[in-house]
Parts: structure tokens; C-alpha cells; sequence
């Protein structure tokens, strides 16, 4: 099996796995990274989003080999040491969940949005959430909580 190296949350990680298979799988099954959350396996919900390069991406439907060589951020990468990223700690202030399974897909789309627009009216966060599914119907609080991390952004 060829090994392949992946530039995850900041850190060279070498992973041994064909390049086929899905970078979600590589990331829960192989790299222990389990905040990235299986939900329909099509890209059709955004539970297993990651940023790839600063673009939010369903890491259900890219392989390893074109994640490879590029910049990889999950949910686990977001916080900076101890102190949480401003839109995770804007989740939780807003209690932005109730199962939680949407979550980081949720705040990794929210976090690619800030870094495009950092002043986002209502419409551009559903219209950017429109790929996560929140089974809960959460989204008054998840929309409030981007707002809230867009304002504190300083933008």
C-alpha cells in the first residue's frame, strides 16, 4: 500500500491507504480524528465537512489522493491551544446544537464563509448552510451564532 502524506491541522501525517479511499475514512479510521462526522456518505448533508485549502469540502466524497499535498483543517484543528476558535466558542454561546452530529460541519461551512465574507447578512449563512442538514432544526441559533463570530471577527 503506497503512502501518501497529508497536511492535517498543521502537522505532516503519513498515512499508508489506498489512494482511493475517502479522506473522511482516512481521517476517523486511520488518523483518530473522529470531530469529522459520517452522515449520508453523498455530500449531501455536510457532516463530514473539512476545509481543504480554506474551502469547505465534504471529505465523504474526496479521496486521499487529491487531498494529498494540500492543506487540511478539521474541526479538532480550528482551536488555537487552549482557546477555542471564535465561531466554535460563538456555537456554543448561542447553543448552536441539540444532538450535535452537525456540528462541525456546520462551523467548518461557517468558518470558510468568514474568511470570504466577513460580514455576512442572513441570507448568504443559509444560503452557504443550504449543504448542511441540521436534523434538529437548529438553524435560528446556528444563524445566530455565525452572526454573532462575524461581528467579534473585528471585520
Amino acid at each position: 500500500m503506497p503512502s501518501v502524506s497529508l497536511n492535517v491541522n498543521g502537522r505532516m501525517r503519513k498515512v499508508d491507504a489506498p489512494p482511493e479511499e475517502t479522506l473522511l475514512s482516512v481521517l476517523r479510521n486511520r488518523l483518530d480524528l473522529t470531530g469529522t462526522k459520517y452522515g449520508c456518505g453523498e455530500g449531501q448533508c455536510g457532516a463530514c465537512m473539512v476545509l481543504i485549502g480554506g474551502e469547505a469540502v465534504a471529505s465523504c466524497q474526496t479521496t486521499l489522493a487529491e487531498a494529498a499535498g494540500k492543506r487540511i483543517v478539521t474541526i479538532e484543528g480550528l482551536a488555537m491551544k487552549d482557546k477555542l476558535h471564535p465561531m466554535q466558542a460563538a456555537f456554543l454561546e448561542a447553543e448552536a446544537f441539540q444532538c450535535g452530529y452537525c456540528t462541525s460541519g456546520m462551523i467548518i461551512a461557517s468558518v470558510a464563509l468568514l474568511s470570504k465574507n466577513p460580514r455576512p447578512n442572513p441570507d448568504d449563512v443559509m444560503g452557504t448552510l443550504v449543504r448542511n442538514v441540521c436534523r434538529c432544526g437548529t438553524y435560528p441559533r446556528i444563524l445566530a451564532a455565525v452572526q454573532a463570530a462575524s461581528k467579534k471577527s473585528g471585520a
